[in-house]
């Protein structure tokens, strides 16, 4: 079973200003793409060539002779959420079921916004920053590199990407500004109000 490059789910120029189209043709057309080549070319002709990209990166997690295979198939599977978690003219306050939580376990919409910031901005070096669910109640997480939360049994809601191919083209250095974007401009809540529906 191939794993597949998953199309878009936006124009590449429709997260501008915030995200470039430059950035898009760099980040998915050069640095995923990467990914989903090089995980189809660890697994091909072995026990892994018939399972699913969430099998494979389970089956490799905790296995140190398949790190290349985890990393590069964690690494397609984190930055097809991570287009999912954006959207054009999305972040600000959520609706649904997911404002709901946000109140209930942040206790504002403001607490989450400052949380969400300081997970993404505390993640030293290449990363991720995440909004899971676990036991019940939204929490934040970071992992490091390649790792992902489905590696360890907890459910993603959304995420961001820490890595800096992700926004040194248009922000530089500036990761705080590139988060806030995020945030504030970017956020797709009804793939997150779907996450939890799942």
């Amino acid at each position: 079973m191939a794993i597949i490059l998953p199309l878009l789910p936006f124009e590449n120029n429709a997260l501008e200003p915030y995200i470039s189209s430059l950035t898009l043709e760099y980040h998915y057309g050069k640095h995923h793409t990467a990914y989903v080549h090089n995980t189809n070319n660890l697994i091909k002709e072995t026990e892994l060539d018939a399972l699913s990209l969430e099998e494979i990166i389970l089956l490799t997690a905790n296995d140190l002779t398949k790190t290349s295979v985890f990393n590069n198939a964690a690494q397609v599977w984190n930055h097809t959420f991570y287009w999912n978690s954006l959207k054009a003219n999305g972040g600000g306050a959520p609706s649904g079921v997911i404002a709901s939580l946000i109140d209930t376990d942040f206790g504002s919409y403001e607490n989450f916004a400052k949380s969400f910031k300081e997970v993404a901005l505390g993640q030293f070096g290449s990363g991720w920053a995440w909004l899971i669910l676990k036991n019940g109640k939204l929490s934040m997480s970071k992992t490091s590199n390649a790792d992902t939360p489905i590696a360890h049994g907890v459910k993603p809601i959304l995420c961001i990407d820490i890595w800096e191919h992700a926004y040194y083209l248009d922000y530089k250095n500036g990761r705080a500004e590139y988060i806030d974007n995020i945030i504030n401009h970017l956020i797709n809540w009804d793939f997150a109000n779907k996450n939890l529906e799942g």
